[in-house]
């Protein structure tokens, strides 16, 4: 099969062009600078941005599937255009399609369920590489500080791409959404000693007020509506966001990978240089 993967140097992504390139899927990688990707050898690499639909159309001819992602720009906004992007979608025939959902619901969405293609919704509970936000904090201090202490059943990016794989290359996935999720639910404290673990290093977990969360979380550059969505998530966070479920054992065969796995691969960019 031909799949495009947009948001091909994404954290899914990348993955998921890796994951059909090694199955021997014809593999058409989507990005705003062609020149700065770097993907396998036979993977072919095409210049589009997702806001603007008018660039996607070399993109869409003649591929069987798509995923999609539901923000695009400098920003990372939700992107309006989902009617357009659908729209041209069925134009040219694509018979599948699967999109890495988000909080909410965006115009991709929306158009893709009122469409004749069949789609397959992903819906990540946390990503595990949103720890690497951790990463400069235990490179110079050696700590991990924020707020929130309730735990996560944080998802392996590559298991994602996997099942984003198998819903576009194979039978009985269509109008399904997917919670995913890891193989446990971890706290922060549990995750922190994971990567000393990981690294060979003491790292301490420190735990914040919200003042010292929001302070924080302005120090990554954030609004100041997210800051408050992120004192709001730490405080008060949803129920399924540590229930474990087996959607990805079910879908690929095999179980989710783990965050001590994880940490494993990444330990790298957590250990202190000097």
């Amino acid at each position: 099969m031909r799949i495009l993967v947009t948001g091909a140097t994404g954290q899914v992504g990348r993955y998921l062009v890796a994951q059909l390139h090694e199955a021997r899927h014809d593999v058409r990688a989507l990005t705003r600078n062609p020149a700065a990707a770097e993907f396998p050898a036979g993977v072919q690499v095409v210049a589009g941005d997702l806001t603007d639909t008018s660039t996607l159309g070399p993109a869409f001819e003649g591929v069987d599937g798509v995923h999609l992602i539901t923000f695009g720009g400098d920003e990372g906004q939700d992107l309006a255009n989902g009617s357009e992007i659908i729209g041209l979608a069925e134009r040219r025939g694509i018979r599948r399609a699967t999109v890495l959902g988000g909080w909410s619901p965006t115009s991709v969405e929306s158009a893709l369920m009122s469409s004749t293609i069949g789609w397959t919704i992903l819906q990540p509970v946390e990503f595990m590489g949103n720890a690497l936000e951790w990463a400069e904090e235990i490179r110079t201090k050696r700590t991990v500080s924020m707020l929130a202490t309730d735990p996560s059943a944080m998802v392996h990016e590559a298991d994602i791409a996997g099942v984003a794989a198998s819903a576009l290359t194979e039978d009985g996935h269509g109008s399904r959404t997917y919670p995913l999720t890891g193989p446990e639910a971890l706290t922060p404290q549990a995750r922190t000693r994971i990567l000393a673990e990981a690294t060979g290093q003491d790292i301490t977990f420190v735990q914040l007020t919200e003042e010292g969360e929001r302070a924080r979380l302005k120090g990554y550059g954030y609004d100041d509506d997210y800051v408050e969505f992120g004192i709001q998530l730490a405080t008060n966070p949803p129920d399924a966001s540590g229930l474990v479920l087996p959607t990805v054992e079910d879908v690929i065969g095999r179980p989710a990978r783990t965050f001590s796995l994880w940490a494993q691969e990444h330990a790298g960019q957590f250990r202190t240089t000097c």
